[in-house]
């Protein structure tokens, strides 16, 4: 990765599955708003999950979140960096499925971003407002939508740390059989929408868009 999000290699270095696109990594989050947070407090790794969004309101990449107490003294947030773990639709690829001549070698699909920045603890009201954006960005699609609001909504703000973390690098990996063949692409695509234990139509849905794969009528016989 270059450019003003600087380079750092937290994975295989693989210039095929590369991005250095940072509006690639913003599809990622919007798609995909669960994600790892990761940080080394007094020697030891922490881990905590929770839902992101964008900070629309700046035009660099940010993402806002919030921590439940004690997760903020846990993690030791200050002035140290962290990571954001955000992944896209993964599964496996059988060698099966690859046109022959192919390298016959397993596989695994998938999109990732490793985002690292220094959060920003965020005032009260602002951890309220932080908390209403992720309410209704999931709220919005619920039959009877329930909004957070400052009679129910600011009890459960005290409970919490609201944070923003500028994004200042990531790393970001698609690996979805660029390095494959358009029949043996085809063939893939075929497999992850068949019913059974591989299905994964979502997978799928990321691969057709990423390598513009028609997905017409395949003759070949496996």
């Amino acid at each position: 990765m270059s450019g003003r999000y600087g380079k750092l290699s937290s994975m295989r270095d693989n210039p095929l599955h590369e991005s250095t696109d940072v509006d690639v990594v913003r599809q990622l989050i919007r798609q995909n708003p669960w994600a790892t947070l990761v940080s080394s407090n007094n020697g030891s790794l922490v881990a905590s999950h929770y839902p992101i969004l964008l900070d629309d309101l700046s035009d660099d990449l940010a993402v806002l979140t919030h921590v439940g107490r004690p997760d903020d003294k846990v993690h030791g947030f200050g002035d140290r960096e962290i990571m954001v773990i955000v992944e896209g639709p993964n599964g496996y690829i059988s060698p099966s499925w690859y046109e022959p001549g192919e390298v016959r070698a397993p596989t695994w699909n998938f999109t990732v971003a490793h985002c690292y920045g220094v959060p920003e603890i965020l005032s009260e009201d602002e951890t309220l407002s932080v908390l209403a954006k992720i309410v209704a960005r999931f709220e919005q699609f619920v039959e009877k939508p329930m909004m957070l609001n400052l009679e129910w909504g600011r009890p459960i703000a005290r409970g919490t740390v609201g944070i923003r973390i500028p994004i200042t690098h990531f790393v970001c990996k698609v690996k979805l059989s660029q390095d494959k063949s358009h029949l043996t692409q085809q063939q893939i695509l075929r497999e992850l929408r068949k019913s059974g234990p591989y299905q994964n139509d979502a997978l799928a849905d990321d691969m057709k868009r990423v390598l513009d794969v028609d997905e017409g009528n395949i003759s070949h016989s496996l």
